[in-house]
C-alpha cells in the first residue's frame, strides 16, 4: 500500500513530505493508522545532525493511532484497538523488564538501527529505497508498521490527538521528577527547560506535592506558561534561580534539579549541581551530542554534600503500566495535556512546526492526520 510520510535525506535538510510504499505487517507486527504525533526535540536532533541515522529516514516517535491490521502471532492487539506508541519497545521478558526497568528493555537496542525488531528488515520504502525509522516507529506518517512491543493499548474514551504526548514527553518528564528525582511533599524542585519534557517534569513535581517548583528558561513565553502547569516561580537563568532558592528555602536549596534543556552539554552540570542542597538529586534527562564526553563539576561538593547525579531514560518508566496510568490521570483532570499543545499542524506543515520549536514559541506542537 502507499501512504505519506515526512522523510529526511541528509543531516541539515528540511523534512520532505512524500508518498512511500508500506508493506503488510509480518510476524509480531501491526499496521497502525496515525491520528496524531508530537514534535519532539529528539527528532530535531536527527534533522540537525546532532544524532545521525542512515538515510532515507522517517521521523517521529511520539504517536497514537488505531490498529488496522495485525500480522501472524500477534495476540494482544486486534484491528480497531487504540494504541499509544512507546518510543522504547518493551518485551516484558528480558532481565530489565523483569526487574521493572522496561525503559531500558533489551529490545531498545533497535531504536538506534531503525529497522524492524523481528527480522532486521524494512517495511517502508521511499523512492525505491528501504527507509529507517525513528525509534522503529516513524510516526511522521499517515500509516506505519511497528512491532507489537512498541504498542500500548489504551481505552477508546481517551482522545488520541492528546494521548500521543504520553508516548515520550510527558512520561519522560513526569518520571524524571517522580521516579528518578524522588520528589515528595514539601520538596523544592528546579526544572531547567520548559519544553514538552520539562512541562511533564513540572506537572510530576507539582502532583507529588513539591512546595516550590522553579522553572528556568530563557523564553519569556515559556516562563509565563510554566505557572499554568504547577510552577511556583519562573526565571531566565540558573543564576537567578540560585538567589531565588536561597531566599525561599532559607538557604537549604533544592531537593531535586531536573535538566530538560533542548540540547545537553557538559557546561549545564555545574550550574545544576550548584542549585542542589545537601543530599539533593540532579536528574539528567536532555539528549546530548554523542561526542560530548566531558563536564567540569566540583567533586568535593558532590561528595561532601552527598549530592547525586542520575541519568533518566524515558523517566525510568514502565510504559505498559505508566502510559495508561498517566492517561487515567488526564481523564480525571489531574494531568494537563490539552494545555500543552500550543499549536497543531498538518503533515505538510511539519517544517513550520519545527521552526516554531526552534523559536521557543510552543510548549508542544502536534501534527493531526
Amino acid at each position: 500500500m502507499t501512504t505519506r510520510a515526512a522523510v529526511l535525506w541528509a543531516p541539515g535538510e528540511p523534512w520532505s513530505v512524500e508518498e512511500i510504499e508500506l508493506d503488510e505487517p509480518r510476524t509480531g507486527e501491526v499496521l497502525v493508522r496515525l491520528v496524531s504525533t508530537g514534535l519532539c526535540h529528539s527528532d530535531e536532533h536527527m534533522r540537525d545532525g546532532t544524532n545521525v541515522m542512515q538515510y532515507p529516514f522517517i521521523g517521529g516517535h511520539e504517536g497514537a493511532g488505531v490498529v488496522e491490521r495485525v500480522g501472524p502471532g500477534v495476540v494482544g492487539l486486534a484491528p480497531g484497538d487504540h494504541v499509544v506508541f512507546s518510543f522504547i519497545p518493551a518485551c516484558g521478558r528480558c532481565r530489565s523488564c523483569a526487574d521493572g526497568m522496561s525503559s531500558v528493555c533489551d529490545m531498545g537496542v533497535h531504536i538506534g538501527i531503525g529497522l524492524q525488531i523481528g527480522d532486521g528488515t524494512s517495511r517502508h520504502r521511499v523512492r525505491g529505497q528501504d527507509a529507517r525509522l525513528m525509534c522503529v516507529l516513524g510516526t511522521f506518517a499517515e500509516r506505519t508498521v511497528v512491532n507489537e512491543m512498541s504498542c500500548v493499548k489504551i481505552t477508546p474514551d481517551v482522545p488520541l490527538e492528546k494521548a500521543a504526548l504520553v508516548g515520550c514527553g510527558v512520561t519522560t518528564g513526569w518520571g524524571s521528577s517522580v521516579n528518578v528525582g524522588e520528589v515528595t511533599a514539601g520538596d523544592s524542585v528546579v526544572v531547567l527547560g520548559m519544553g514538552g519534557v520539562g512541562c511533564g517534569a513540572v506537572q510530576g513535581a507539582a502532583q507529588a506535592g513539591a512546595r516550590h517548583v522553579v522553572v528556568v528558561d530563557p523564553s519569556e513565553f515559556k516562563r509565563t506558561e510554566a505557572t499554568r502547569f504547577g510552577a511556583t516561580h519562573a526565571v531566565a537563568t540558573a543564576e537567578e534561580a540560585y538567589g531565588l532558592l536561597q531566599d525561599v528555602t532559607w538557604g537549604a536549596m533544592a531537593d531535586a534539579v531536573v535538566i530538560t534543556v533542548d540540547k545537553m552539554t557538559g557546561s549545564h552540570l555545574a550550574p545544576a549541581l550548584s542549585l542542589l542542597g545537601k543530599g539533593g538529586i540532579c536528574v539528567q534527562v536532555a539528549v546530548s551530542d554523542p561526542a560530548e564526553t566531558t563536564a567540569d563539576i566540583s567533586l568535593i561538593d558532590l561528595t561532601s554534600m552527598r549530592k547525586s547525579l542520575r541519568g533518566s531514560w524515558y523517566g525510568n518508566a514502565n510504559p505498559h503500566a505508566d502510559i495508561p496510568r498517566l492517561l487515567r490521570l488526564y481523564m480525571e483532570g489531574k494531568v494537563m495535556l490539552d494545555e500543552m499543545i500550543t499549536k497543531t499542524y498538518t503533515l505538510d506543515q511539519i517544517n513550520d512546526g519545527f521552526e516554531d520549536m526552534r523559536q521557543a514559541s510552543i510548549i508542544r506542537g502536534v501534527i493531526n492526520f
